[in-house]
């Protein structure tokens, strides 16, 4: 079975940390995630999570450079992250999540990352 890929954003602006919490589906509900999605066949990760973060967020983002090491996730799936900053545009919770926050560096354990995401946020942290 191919290996599906998940792609995160570690989205800074302002040296502080973009957190998505996620509304769909009810087992991932309340719990908060770097925004991102899934890779579509034939589209490359960093494509993918320009789009994801265009349709969950309605931002221009550009990805900054990936963050070492991957990370399992449920049913087959992996997570890779990119580091990526604003280009334009005001995060918004258009889709699967109902709240976002911007956290500072001393904020980022501030809110219940869902576990799959726990060691990428650390990474990302450099905890």
């Amino acid at each position: 079975m191919e290996q599906k890929i998940v792609v995160g954003a570690a989205l800074y602006d302002d040296g502080r940390l973009l957190a998505a919490r996620r509304s769909a589906p009810p087992e991932l509900a309340g719990g908060w995630e770097l925004p991102g999605g899934k890779v579509e066949p034939g589209e490359s990760c960093e494509d993918a999570l320009v789009r994801e973060l265009r349709e969950e967020l309605g931002v221009e983002a550009e990805l900054t450079g990936r963050v070492p090491g991957e990370w399992a996730l449920p049913r087959g799936h992996v997570l890779r992250v990119w580091r990526a900053r604003l280009v334009s545009g005001e995060p918004k919770p258009l889709e699967d999540h109902d709240e976002l926050r911007w956290l500072g560096a001393g904020e980022i354990w501030s809110v219940g990352w869902l576990e799959a995401d726990v060691p990428a946020v650390a990474a990302v942290a450099g905890a």
